[in-house]
């Protein structure tokens, strides 16, 4: 059952060097402050999972937690590339960055998989690409029933997946709505969760489409209003399109970079 903990307890709790860490969220109620807590406790030799990493996975890698990436897409949307990204992977800075690529529905169906209790999933993907010369986990198979050619990727099972969420109640229930994307999945497939909300009410309110996390499937849940910031939460705040905009030039710079992860640590210069 959910256990509601400060999210630097959480973190400090469940997350561990050398662990393989899903931080789920599609283009909306990004785990952020989640991620910047993962920084400040120093976390080291991560494996990152993300279908879409953007500029918290930027700040993780550039602070050197990560060994490793699996991912379908990485960019700052709507502004251009991941420098710190790019650095680790190009020129082993600040520590060398192993990349496994997939696709979306690759990643998704990755998830899925792990949430069964599944060894892999099968899909018709990767048809015409050239991913499965370039990522071991991608693999031919052929259906026993029609003899069509298809495409095995391995499950998804990480060590601790965490998203954020608008709402939860004091069981650890947890209340999500608007544009969700594989959040769900992850955190079934992932060994340990951690769900951040913008707040922890007395009872969930019906809300026509929401999802429900039952607490059951959650280790713990951490209250932190303006969690997902700079993206979004449906209900509570919008996108700051300035802040992914400002991003790119602090990520571009090493020196600029070290200034704002050290302000972001207490580290004076």
């Amino acid at each position: 059952m959910a256990e509601v903990l400060s999210l630097e307890e959480a973190v400090a709790r469940l997350v561990h060097d050398g662990d393989t860490v899903a931080l789920e969220g599609f283009t909306h109620l990004i785990p952020v402050a989640a991620g910047h807590e993962i920084i400040r406790q120093r976390r080291r030799d991560l494996t990152l999972v993300r279908m879409t990493p953007d500029i918290v996975y930027d700040q993780l890698i550039g602070a050197g937690c990560a060994r490793k990436l699996i991912f379908s897409w990485g960019g700052n949307p709507g502004v251009g590339s991941l420098h710190r990204f790019r650095d680790a992977v190009q020129h082993d800075w600040p520590v060398p960055l192993e990349i496994e690529e997939h696709s979306h529905a690759g990643m998704a169906n990755r998830y899925v998989a792990g949430a069964s209790g599944l060894p892999f999933a099968v899909l018709r993907g990767y048809t015409g690409t050239d991913l499965p010369a370039q990522t071991a986990t991608i693999k031919p198979i052929t259906c026993p029933f029609t003899g069509e050619k298809l495409t095995a990727v391995p499950a998804l099972n990480p060590d601790v997946t965490i998203v954020h969420a608008q709402r939860a109640d004091r069981a650890g229930n947890v209340q999500m709505w608007g544009i969700t994307g594989v959040q769900k999945e992850a955190v079934l497939a992932a060994k340990r969760s951690i769900v951040t909300v913008e707040e922890i009410v007395d009872e969930l309110e019906p809300r026509p489409g929401a999802v429900i996390l039952p607490a059951w499937v959650v280790t713990a849940v951490a209250e932190v209003p303006g969690g997902a910031k700079p993206s979004y939460a449906a209900g509570y705040y919008e996108r700051d399109n300035a802040a992914y905009q400002a991003w790119d030039k602090v990520g571009r710079d090493r020196e600029e970079f070290t200034k704002w992860l050290n302000e972001l640590t207490g580290v004076k210069a």
